[in-house]
């Protein structure tokens, strides 16, 4: 096994940012090994990546996400399967789980890259992103088994995840392998209180659509419309560092440097000026359109498409013109 890549998981389904670390781990030109936490791996979609085995870990062994005890997880497959690298997705959970890792393991990891390449016996050279991308790192990572997480926009669309060609293996090529790890009390100690399961199967680092708020919101209140703006779209809420630090939302809602970097299909900005720091974190955005009462907004000079007026008029209309096409014309059809 060349590598082994954790995959998270969007309502069932590889998350975005996982089909991303799983390209760049079928780049090392050998066999891949997806890594799934949940009661069954997506064979198809992970077939349609080029992975050759699949190890599930159900439920029962390890419930929730307990970053460490998924860390012991990596461990006893790394040993088991003689993986030379393991990626993960630069999300919350890659990092995190990497970085246990890492200390349990004693190997070296190098997180936000954008490329790996091997370059010899137990040696691999990585190019990482560094100051939220500003500049980019070369470096060796000399052991075993490298670690590594990937950049959120090191991959450009859910497109390139799929192997050269446009081939598919097919699921009956996929060796799946329910794997029942040993795990000590400790690894368990720690787990999560709630989930992206638990919201709806989504969180802010593989959303698909994001819709942002800053300080032109107004305030915690205005964020209703935005919540059920992000719900028709099928997305989440992002906001920017003002709003967290207004307490107006919650840290991990935040998109930017010091926040969670996005790379959804569409991010809608509402009243968001457009700090460097956030522009950091949306700039793997493939669509940014912009909501803002002024013109000279340093975001709009970053956005692909504008409206110049109040969001708390926008953002209404948008949500009562998604409402008009998804619900049928009770006027229309009593006068027929």
């Amino acid at each position: 096994m060349t590598a082994l890549c954790l995959v998270e998981l969007d309502g069932g389904a590889p998350a975005d940012a996982s089909l991303r670390a799983l390209t760049l781990a079928r780049s090392l030109d050998g066999e891949v090994g997806a890594v799934v936490f949940g009661d069954a791996a997506p064979e198809e979609a992970l077939a349609d990546c080029g992975v050759s085995d699949a190890y599930v870990i159900e439920r029962s062994a390890v419930e929730g996400y307990a970053p460490a005890a998924w860390a012991r997880v990596l461990a006893g497959l790394i040993a088991d399967t003689g993986a030379t690298a393991v990626l993960a997705a630069g999300t919350d959970r890659g990092q995190e789980v990497l970085a246990h890792l890492g200390a349990i393991t004693g190997l070296p990891m190098a997180a936000n890259c954008v490329q790996i390449v091997p370059d010899g016996p137990g040696m691999h050279r990585v190019v990482r992103q560094r100051w939220a991308g500003l500049l980019l790192e070369d470096a060796i990572l000399e052991a075993p088994a490298a670690l590594v997480t990937v950049a959120a926009d090191a991959v450009a669309g859910v497109s390139a995840a799929l192997p050269p060609g446009g081939a598919t293996r097919g699921p009956a090529s996929i060796r799946v392998h329910l794997h029942k790890p040993e795990l000590a009390d400790a690894d368990l100690r720690v787990r999560a209180a709630e989930s992206p399961a638990a919201a709806g199967g989504m969180s802010l680092a593989t959303a698909r659509v994001v819709v942002g708020g800053g300080r032109g919101v107004g305030g915690p209140g205005g964020f209703a419309a935005l919540e059920e703006l992000a719900d028709l779209l099928g997305g989440v809420v992002g906001v920017s560092r003002v709003v967290t630090s207004e307490g107006w939302r919650p840290h991990s809602q935040q998109v930017g440097q010091t926040g969670t970097k996005i790379t959804p299909e569409v991010y809608l900005a509402c009243g968001i000026s457009g700090a460097i720091q956030h522009i950091a974190g949306c700039a793997g955005a493939r669509h940014l359109i912009a909501i803002n009462t002024d013109s000279g907004a340093p975001i709009l000079a970053r956005a692909d498409y504008a409206v110049i007026g109040d969001l708390h008029q926008v953002v209404p209309a948008l949500v009562a013109a998604l409402r008009a096409r998804r619900e049928p014309d009770a006027g229309a059809a009593g006068s027929v």
